[in-house]
């Protein structure tokens, strides 16, 4: 029988029980794939990371859903790496993280925590197939709550990022036809409608978002999505929009789990993404 010590977390959170969940296995050495895909399923939470080698200041990390490993994800490293914290392996409050996706720094700056996305320099986009039309029939809405043409952005993980013309036409959005959905290059059916609300807070634009999923033969919203949030600036790069002191994007609130996701973007093209971690507990899973 061999133990393995876990941790829960909430990151992006600003309160105990607001954020994303997120379960980290400390040392997942001797673990099998099938080790790593039952547990995740056991947990059940939208994403479970493995740490399976960590030496000063460096850990390499596998991601895993309830039903595929993912190569990069925003919580996930941003939570594995306040634990990695805790137990002393990151150096001064910065980790660098070995996912499938490549190399991703994390860094500590206060109480948040902040990753730069491992596809920023290698940003990719592309047009929608679907019209403008079809998108917003996906999403419940009428075709001028779009404020663009949605585009497919890649910093990490390819989404499909939708700008809508309010907060209030993203609060609105009741997802549809799943099987009309156009896919991600990886097969998954993801939707991303944000929209700047006009207000500005602690000196941040403010955007409203959510985060859609096909998941059998429904939809999984998820309360804060960090490569979501990269990709946004991407799609902000890719429009040439400058970002006078940054973004904060506020998801999950419909989800009575709030999440506040600090965005910023480097003068040489560099996408960071940052929220606070917030650890709720820890335990021990035993496995022949």
């Amino acid at each position: 029988m061999a133990d393995f010590r876990y941790r829960l977390v909430n990151v992006f959170a600003e309160s105990l029980f607001g954020g994303n969940p997120l379960c980290v296995f400390e040392d997942a050495r001797g673990m099998s794939d099938a080790d790593m895909r039952a547990l995740a399923l056991q947990f059940n939470l939208s994403e479970t990371t493995f740490v399976l080698e960590r030496a000063a200041g460096h850990a390499k990390v596998r991601i895993m859903t309830p039903t595929h490993e993912m190569p990069f994800a925003g919580h996930p490293s941003l939570g594995t790496a306040w634990v990695l914290q805790q137990l002393g392996v990151a150096r001064d409050g910065e980790v660098t993280l070995e996912l499938a996706a490549g190399a991703v720094p994390v860094s500590a700056r206060g109480a948040i925590w902040t990753l730069a996305a491992p596809g920023a320099a290698r940003l990719r986009q592309r047009p929608c197939a679907r019209s403008r039309e079809q998108v917003a029939a996906s999403l419940g809405l009428p075709v001028e709550a779009l404020a663009g043409e949605p585009m497919w952005v890649d910093t990490g993980v390819e989404q499909c990022v939708v700008p809508l013309v309010s907060a209030q036409a993203v609060q609105q959005v009741q997802p549809r036809d799943i099987d009309r959905w156009e896919a991600a290059r990886d097969g998954r059916c993801v939707l991303y409608p944000v929209a700047f609300t006009g207000e500005r807070r602690q000196g941040r634009e403010v955007v409203s978002a959510r985060y859609f999923a096909v998941k059998g033969s429904g939809v999984m919203e998820d309360p804060g999505t960090g490569s979501a949030c990269a990709n946004l600036g991407g799609w902000l790069l890719g429009q040439g929009r400058a970002i006078a002191g940054g973004v904060v994007v506020e998801q999950g609130d419909q989800m009575g789990r709030p999440c506040r996701l600090y965005l910023d973007l480097g003068a040489g093209g560099e996408i960071h993404v940052g929220g606070e971690v917030i650890g709720l507990g820890e335990g021990v899973v035993h496995l022949p």
